[in-house]
């Protein structure tokens, strides 16, 4: 059997992540090696996001080797991936999402709401800035990009009072004893699919589909659609100050999302429900419900055109 070429980052939890689904595949009997890619997001580290691009700026070039068949599957952070999949690829499933959650570390050890004014909060994260702004308007956001390791390099040696970064990232890489708070999502609703690990293939590998459904969480499938319905429709990427979050409740789905203007003074912010297996449906009645109370103004002031949700 020829092994499953996994095409990934090289940051240390993109290998993390391959790694984890390789020895996945080991446990069905599935040899695999991994391929790691490097992306314009890598190559550009210590640009501003919005200099370099937003959508698949993290996984452009790993798409590309998905199509020129160098490679046979993509592992992706979901909250990395557009709502737009290129023809000919799929995302044929979506591991067991870990905790979704932001969290803060902080240099003095104190919470997000001890925080003195004017402390340095490092984040890079649109959304992220402009929900904690909301909260506390008198703290100083500045940018922070690189991967994890090198985020918290920078907090240490002083850069920052503070840095945010998502929960899952630390907990996988065993890093969790280093997290001050777990931010509430009553503060900072996460990015549309993080925690989630999504697998990437071509569409027309039938074989590949076989063995992805041994992976595929449908719970959490069925959460990221929603989330992902509903940034399709309000036309978001990464840089926009938008955040959601379905999960399972027992009598079915329930999400919350919101959309805040990036100085943070106005928030407009929804809950609904729906049914297992109705993400999409979902998505689209949270999706409605924002516009209705005026969100795609505020998408408007970072360049989004709303679509009508249908």
């Amino acid at each position: 059997m020829k092994p499953v070429r996994i095409g990934s980052r090289g940051s240390i939890l993109a290998k993390w992540q391959a790694k984890h689904i390789a020895e996945f595949l080991q446990v069905l009997g599935i040899p695999s090696t991994i391929i790691f890619i490097k992306t314009a997001g890598d190559r550009f580290q210590q640009a501003a996001v919005n200099q370099i691009g937003v959508k698949g700026v993290f996984i452009k070039e790993i798409e590309d080797a998905l199509l020129e068949n160098r490679v046979d599957v993509a592992v992706h952070s979901m909250k990395d991936v557009p709502t737009e999949i290129p023809d000919g690829l799929r995302i044929g499933a979506i591991c067991k999402r870990e905790d979704p959650r932001d969290c803060l570390i902080s240099r003095s050890g104190v919470t997000f709401s001890k925080l003195p004014q004017g402390a340095r909060v490092g984040t890079s994260s649109l959304r992220r800035q402009a929900q904690l702004r909301h909260a506390r308007p008198d703290l100083v956001f500045k940018d922070l990009r690189g991967n994890v390791d090198t985020r918290l390099e920078k907090l240490k040696r002083g850069d920052y009072d503070a840095i945010v970064l998502a929960k899952a990232g630390l907990d996988r890489l065993g890093w969790n004893d280093r997290i001050t708070e777990v931010i509430s999502e009553e503060i900072c609703l996460p990015a549309v699919g993080q925690g989630a690990l999504g697998i990437e293939m071509r569409a027309d590998d039938p074989n590949a589909l076989k063995v992805w459904d041994e992976i595929n969480d449908p719970v959490t499938y069925d959460a990221v659609v929603a989330e992902r319905t509903l940034l399709r429709i309000l036309e978001g990427g990464c840089q926009v100050p938008l955040g959601a979050w379905a999960r399972r409740v027992p009598d079915g789905f329930i999400m919350d999302a919101c959309v805040v203007s990036p100085d943070g003074t106005e928030c407009i912010r929804k809950r609904c429900a729906g049914d297992f297996g109705g993400g999409e449906a979902l998505g689209t009645r949270v999706a409605g419900e924002l516009i209705a109370a005026g969100a795609e103004r505020i998408l408007k002031l970072v360049g989004r055109n709303v679509a009508s949700p249908s």
